[in-house]
């Protein structure tokens, strides 16, 4: 076999024997090396290239296949190996690194071979390049369609949801803060009397009440890594294995903090024991705050909902009071240009109309006004505009009711 045809020849044989193929021929062109062979998703060699932990010094004679993909106009087209055969330095060692990529049993998987002089400077640079994949720094560890990828856009938008400018009523959002952040401080204090040093928070309520900013509150204001879970399906593996990659991975990250939203849309009969197993069950979650939120709890079954240890503080999110209503109302009135500006007597009449609103309707009301402002510059005052517009944001939340009432009872028919 010709070196420079190694991955083809490799490819010609059946996919259950390429592994054992590749690993048998490395033995043999290898004999005085030690050789590693992983398909671990935390084995990604080319993120810790990008942060020059290491250095390709050159590819190899054998062809390397590289994919590219785009991510939007400002940002740098991302590349990533599929096949090749590379010499990378690190800590003055220098390795072989083969990587393969193809289809077993419907499953795309990338099968690596680390090539090194000892089985010591093999191991090490396997163990250094997974356990840099694992740690979050200055970014939100994404879990999505079986594989995890890290957002530094995704935590600066983080950063600029504080309690600060978080409006819920005084109470609720004192108690969620402190909440997290005693304990934080207070793993000794849970050691010393045995109770186990783990959290899980679950957030109830109706859409557009403040939910989503208060986990981004929470996870700013705790400076701890983050790992959110957009979804627990993939095209190749189980609910059940991407939910164990989760719990192992946030077991690595300890400490810190797990979101799941919409939790009452990842969770279902076939996975539902394995995800309370994982929550709840023989492995340690020392140092792990899993939150969830839900619009429907009536969806949730009751070993999630109500079994304590699972998640063991629920707090719900009702629709803004009046208070809540002045204060959202004012904040966003105080942040317009002084010519955009409502008057008083119309702040108070927005309050008194706006009863039933929750915070996204508000949001709502104002950017809708605002654009039939600029639209109508000549018009005066936003005054008419932001109450004829509570008008139409009003009827249209009573007929959406009207849909889902209509919908439930039609559904209970058919049922």
């Amino acid at each position: 076999m010709s070196f420079n045809d190694f991955i083809d020849e490799a490819f010609c044989n059946p996919v259950d024997y390429i592994s054992y193929y590749v690993s048998r021929k490395l033995a043999e062109l290898y004999p005085e090396k030690f050789v590693i062979e992983s398909t671990s998703g935390s084995f990604e060699p080319w993120a810790f290239v990008r942060a020059d932990q290491c250095s390709v010094v050159r590819e190899s004679a054998i062809h390397a296949q590289w994919t590219t993909d785009w991510h939007g106009p400002d940002k740098k087209l991302w590349q990533a190996a599929e096949n090749g055969w590379f010499n990378i330095l690190w800590n003055n060692e220098l390795l072989d690194v083969l990587l393969m990529t193809y289809t077993d049993g419907g499953c795309k998987t990338r099968h690596y071979w680390i090539v090194a002089d000892t089985r010591e400077i093999a191991e090490g640079f396997f163990r250094a390049v997974c356990k840099w994949n694992s740690e979050v720094r200055g970014e939100i560890m994404i879990y999505d369609g079986g594989y995890w990828n890290k957002s530094e856009e995704l935590y600066q938008e983080i950063k600029g949801a504080t309690f600060e400018n978080l409006i819920l009523k005084d109470a609720l959002k004192q108690e969620i803060s402190d909440d997290i952040t005693q304990f934080f401080g207070a793993r000794e204090v849970y050691e010393k009397y045995g109770i186990p040093w783990k959290r899980g928070i679950l957030f109830i309520g109706p859409p557009g009440n403040g939910k989503t900013h208060t986990v981004k509150a929470l996870i700013n204001a705790s400076s701890k890594p983050c790992l959110y879970v957009k979804s627990f399906k993939s095209q190749y593996d189980t609910d059940q294995d991407n939910m164990r990659d989760v719990f192992i991975q946030a077991r690595q990250s300890i400490p810190c903090i797990v979101v799941l939203e919409d939790l009452d849309s990842m969770i279902d009969a076939n996975n539902r024991s394995f995800f309370l197993n994982e929550l709840d069950g023989f492995a340690s979650n020392t140092g792990v705050v899993v939150i969830a939120t839900t619009n429907h709890p009536e969806r949730l079954d009751t070993a999630i909902l109500d079994r304590p240890s699972r998640f063991d503080r629920k707090y719900y999110f009702e629709l803004p009071a009046q208070a809540e209503r002045r204060s959202y109302i004012r904040a966003w009135n105080d942040a317009l240009q002084t010519d955009m500006r409502l008057s008083e007597p119309v702040i108070d009449e927005t309050v008194e109309r706006t009863e039933g609103f929750s915070f996204a309707y508000l949001k709502e009301l104002f950017l809708s006004s605002m654009m039939q402002w600029i639209a109508h510059p000549s018009s005066g005052s936003m005054d008419g505009f932001v109450l004829a517009r509570t008008k139409v944001l009003r009827e249209q939340m009573t007929n959406a009711k009207q849909e889902t009432e209509e919908t439930k009872s039609l559904a209970a028919q058919q049922g």
